[in-house]
């Protein structure tokens, strides 16, 4: 079988060839200038940005076509969107790795548009920006560089979470005389510091500017009209105003190449791009140049306008008839398909094609590689990868095939892969889809991207077909469908929910909260709410109900979920949102809302505890959060306010007449007391208790403000004879205790006035009480003399009791003449 189908397209330079594969043609109509456009195109085969170019005398045109717009176009020329744009001056055009199209106005105003439908986030770059000017950018995978117009940069490291910092000012290194000739970038991926690095040639010179210093690299060769840097980081192109082109290592120590373009800086490359790692590729109007590693040059001639788009591994070339990919050809590939080859790779596809044919040359072949033979198969799989045309690529992956039959021992695993793969790639490929990608771009992108990239471009179907095939999750498809359905199905509102609901339910990780909020946002809210409802995570449901003002359903959704959590997050939104007689009248006839309401409010908030018990009509819960409230004041009127307000709240129910008349006694009494305080001022008495207010009275000496206290509380006689002993013996009053001991009668008895005087240690004040105690019997006041020390009078008390045995009891215990006056007393009781 011939192999020069396969290498159609192949040209040699020095020792290795570069081939130009059409991916795609007739893009644009032939009328269609490319020229008069600037073209970006998105890293792995992604879409094109087309804008007017502002700087190229344009053609008078119509109002209606001088409209700017940004034009989207898939690689093989389809219109993917074309996005109005009248927000000023671009000054940067530029796409990010996961294919969002990032514009930046002159202003410093930043666009990123995020899924090829218009939609965007905004941000401004501020650090002077607006007032300077942007005059360039220059972008890279996850972030960008722009150039003012005073010279300084501003770096935007990411796009999620944009931070522009301004970068070293270079302006001190820049001579008067001289301007910034041409800049690019170096993505912090490849520098030490892992901060971008730019490379501005100014003079003959080039600085290196990052965050925190500017380096000049001290060469002689410039001024520079292009810098590009290669995707590796490793190399650097620099194209000087003469029109030479040096290739150096990116820490500037070692020249590469040189290549002397022949236009003496007449006409100058308009573009200076790598094609993948290994060659520069320079274009002007409608001719490209490809310089090999050692200068040696290849050069293409094209019918219209060229743009060029680097990637990765390769360059696409952009013209109005076609798209083409120029690579260098792989090892591997050159191994099996260059004229003459050898490699067992190559016989092995050999024995295929007489396998085919029915020819015995073909085990001939496999037993000439036999040992060889996997290797040849790990080749015939690898290269497979590397083509774009499908004959060759079944060509190769049959010869891989009958290699591992042959051998014993083969894992199947990457032969499936890559038939996996394949199928994927020739699929996106089609120019349908226009997606014209390369085996080592898609390993560098990802499947899970890839597929993001398909459901970008309303690939819904084919996105799901591959997400299915590779084994990967479909549930963002879906979602993504169903927001699109949403926003663009004229239909009414209940067809797009069952239709919605019908593709979606069973299927696995459908969250219907992300659809319906698609739909609040295009003003569908009685669909947004429908589709809420086959949202199974009340987590998910709540806030958007909350944001659609379904304030009732979303309560009851918190509630019904049964966790706290949502069911505070729905109140406290509520109370904040809500008058708070709206609030309490929402969440009385939902039991669970006011026990949480009630029990929070209880810990954290007693004003909107007293607020819910008053609309609730329970008084005297309310009377009790102001009575607590009351005793945590430390201001006096503050806290006789509370009581009032509290006993107020009580005098309205019956049932509570015994509690609000304590009340009102208890402010009473503090009113009481702060006069006391006010007129006596040596004692402390707001706060006291009534017992302890008299007490201190008492044995102040005020007994007739304790006698006011006694009547005004009406404080039972009992307790105020108890109490008006304990201060007078307190105060040591003993001939007040005397003289009021000449009471014909105590209510407490006379028995405590004797404690309580033993107790402090004057038992002649004690002594006069024993007779009183008539109600005891003999034997105790024989006791209470006794513990007073006089023994004659306890011998007295026994012998009118005629008790012998007391007496002769007490006998033994006196003396002196104590003991003599017992003896005639027992002398008269007992004359024998």
């Amino acid at each position: 079988m011939s192999h020069t189908s396969a290498t159609a397209g192949w040209e040699r330079v020095e020792d290795k060839y570069y081939r130009t594969i059409q991916l795609y043609s007739a893009l644009w109509d032939p009328d269609f200038d490319l020229s008069d456009y600037i073209v970006v195109g998105a890293p792995y085969g992604g879409a094109l940005a087309l804008y007017k170019d502002e700087t190229r005398i344009q053609a008078y045109r119509s109002s209606q076509q001088s409209k700017s717009s940004i034009d989207i176009y898939s690689a093989a020329g389809r219109l993917i969107r074309r996005i109005s744009w009248d927000k000023g001056s671009i000054k940067g055009l530029g796409w990010s790795e996961d294919e969002k199209l990032l514009v930046v106005t002159e202003d410093g105003v930043v666009r990123c548009y995020y899924d090829l439908q218009g939609d965007f986030t905004q941000f401004s770059l501020g650090n002077g920006a607006e007032e300077a000017g942007v005059k360039e950018c220059r972008f890279y995978s996850t972030g960008f560089v722009a150039l003012l117009r005073n010279n300084q940069f501003i770096s935007v490291s990411r796009y999620d979470e944009p931070r522009p910092r301004l970068l070293a000012d270079p302006v001190p290194f820049i001579p008067a005389t001289e301007i910034i000739h041409s800049w690019t970038i170096l993505p912090p991926s490849y520098t030490l510091s892992r901060h971008v690095e730019v490379f501005v040639s100014t003079g003959t010179t080039i600085l290196i500017v990052d965050a925190t210093e500017v380096l000049d690299q001290m060469l002689q060769n410039g001024p520079f009209a292009h810098i590009s840097v290669s995707p590796n980081g490793k190399y650097v192109t620099l194209c000087s105003v003469e029109g030479k082109v040096w290739v150096i290592r990116s820490d500037f120590q070692e020249k590469l190449s040189e290549y002397d373009t022949g236009t003496g800086g007449e006409e100058l490359p308009r573009a200076v791009e790598w094609c993948g790692n290994d060659s520069v590729v320079l274009a002007w109007g409608e001719e490209v140049h490809m310089i090999g590693p050692r200068g040696s040059v290849l050069k293409h001639f094209y019918e219209n306008f060229v743009h060029l788009v680097p990637e990765i591994d390769g360059i696409r070339i952009i013209t109005t008839e076609k798209c083409e990919f120029l690579q260098k050809v792989t090892d591997g590939t050159e191994d099996i398909f260059k004229i003459g080859a050898t490699a067992p790779a190559s016989i092995l596809l050999d024995a295929v094609d007489q396998l085919e044919r029915k020819s015995p040359k073909a085990d001939d072949n496999i037993q000439l590689i036999r040992a060889q033979l996997p290797e040849a198969v790990d080749a015939c799989i690898k290269a497979a990868g590397h083509e774009f045309s499908v004959r060759w690529q079944k060509q190769l992956l049959k010869a891989a095939s009958f290699g591992k039959s042959v051998l014993e021992l083969y894992s199947s695993d990457e032969f499936v892969e890559m038939c996996e793969t394949l199928r994927v790639l020739n699929a996106v490929r089609f120019y349908e889809v226009g997606l014209a990608i390369t085996y080592e771009q898609f390993v560098r992108l990802t499947p899970e991207k890839l597929i993001q990239r398909l459901v970008n471009r309303q690939q819904h179907l084919l996105a799901l077909r591959v997400s299915e095939y590779l084994r990967l999750p479909t549930d963002r498809i879906y979602i993504h469908w169903a927001c699109m359905k949403v926003r663009m199905s004229a239909d009414d509102e209940d067809t797009i929910c069952r239709m919605v609901v019908a593709k979606l339910t069973g299927k696995r990780g459908i969250s219907f909260e992300e659809i319906a909020r698609t739909a609040y946002d295009e003003g569908r809210g009685r669909l947004a709410t429908q589709l809420l409802n086959y949202e199974p995570r009340a987590g998910r449901q709540v806030p958007l109900l909350l944001n659609m003002e379904e304030d009732e359903i979303a309560l009851d959704k918190a509630i019904e979920s049964g966790d706290t959590d949502l069911v505070f997050f729905v109140l406290l939104h509520l109370k904040k949102k809500l008058p708070l007689a709206n609030f309490f009248r929402m969440i009385n006839d939902r039991p669970v809302a006011s026990s949480l309401i009630e029990s929070s409010a209880r810990e954290t908030d007693p004003g909107l505890l007293k607020d819910f018990y008053y609309q609730d009509d329970r008084r005297a819960d309310g009377a009790y959060v102001t009575l607590r409230d009351s005793l945590a004041q430390k201001d006096l009127s503050l806290k006789m306010e509370k009581l009032k307000l509290a006993s107020k709240l009580l005098a309205d129910a019956k049932e509570h007449a015994l509690e609000a008349k304590a009340l009102d006694e208890s402010a009473k009494l503090l009113h009481m007391q702060e006069n006391f305080e006010k007129d006596l001022q040596q004692e402390r008495f707001v706060g006291d208790p009534i017992n302890e207010t008299v007490f201190k009275l008492i044995r102040m000496g005020y007994s007739s403000r304790a006698n006011k206290v006694k009547s005004e509380f009406k404080v039972p006689e009992k307790r105020f004879w108890w109490l008006k002993l304990r201060a007078l013996v307190a105060k040591r009053d003993w001939g007040e205790i005397e003289e009021w001991g000449k009471t014909k009668k105590s209510p407490i008895g006379w028995e405590a006035f004797f404690n309580e005087c033993l107790a402090a240690g004057n038992t002649k004040a004690a002594s006069i009480f024993i007779p009183k105690c008539t109600n005891l019997p003999p034997a105790d006041r024989i006791d209470m003399w006794v513990r007073c020390g006089n023994m004659v009078k306890a011998g007295e008390e026994a012998f009118r009791a005629k008790d012998a045995n007391a007496l002769e009891l007490l006998r033994s215990k006196a003396a002196g003449a104590a003991a003599l006056e017992i003896d005639r007393l027992l002398k008269q009781l007992r004359p024998k």
